[in-house]
């Protein structure tokens, strides 16, 4: 399977990192093609300028300036996602790569009047979340898990219908102990391993 591991970490040295490397090996070891894209690392432009919004609803226009990152989100057949959780969602880097790469008739078409968006994604069967949250599991569901509602349901209504999600979190992360965090990674790069 051809996989789209995008990364998004400020820090290189991050527990992120770690993270993202354990679901990097864990995709090899069963066998799948993993496509790395680390938006801190080859300095994404996460802010859409006033001309990409101008050209927004331009079929051609609208993927001038993201090209690359589009092509290789139409070639995945998995979308695993490897970020931090801060303030109840993903980095404005990670958001503005949704932003700016999954634009309107490349990676969904527009809805009909109270319709559902049309879904070009359809390749893509598994959508993977992987991530850090500073808060405990039990504050996450009692604020209603807006960072998991917004990738899941969001990037969910424009890939195949019947996709697998996954979702992998690691809560308390500030004060996750050595043997906490060893664990986390462990499990997701077994996780990744069988899928």
């Amino acid at each position: 399977m051809r996989v789209l591991l995008i990364h998004c970490h400020p820090v290189p040295e991050s527990f992120g990192a770690a993270v993202r490397d354990a679901a990097r090996r864990g995709l090899e070891r069963a066998g799948h093609e993993v496509d790395l894209i680390d938006l801190y690392d080859e300095g994404f432009q996460p802010v859409m300028s006033a001309q990409e919004r101008r050209d927004y609803h331009t079929p051609g226009l609208n993927r001038v300036n993201v090209a690359d990152h589009l092509d290789r989100v139409k070639r995945a057949q998995a979308l695993v996602l490897v970020y931090p959780t801060w303030w109840y969602g993903p980095p404005a880097m990670l958001k503005g790569w949704l932003d700016r790469v999954l634009v309107p008739y490349e990676t969904f078409g527009m809805p009909k009047p109270y319709g559902m968006l049309e879904r070009h994604l359809t390749q893509v069967r598994v959508l993977a979340l992987v991530t850090t949250l500073g808060s405990p599991w039990w504050w996450w569901r009692w604020i209603g898990q807006p960072g998991r509602k917004l990738l899941a349901a969001g990037i969910g209504g424009i890939i195949h219908p019947r996709a697998r999600h996954l979702w992998l979190a690691l809560h308390a992360m500030d004060s996750a102990g050595e043997a906490k965090r060893r664990r986390f990674l462990e499990r997701v790069e077994a996780r990744f391993a069988r899928l």
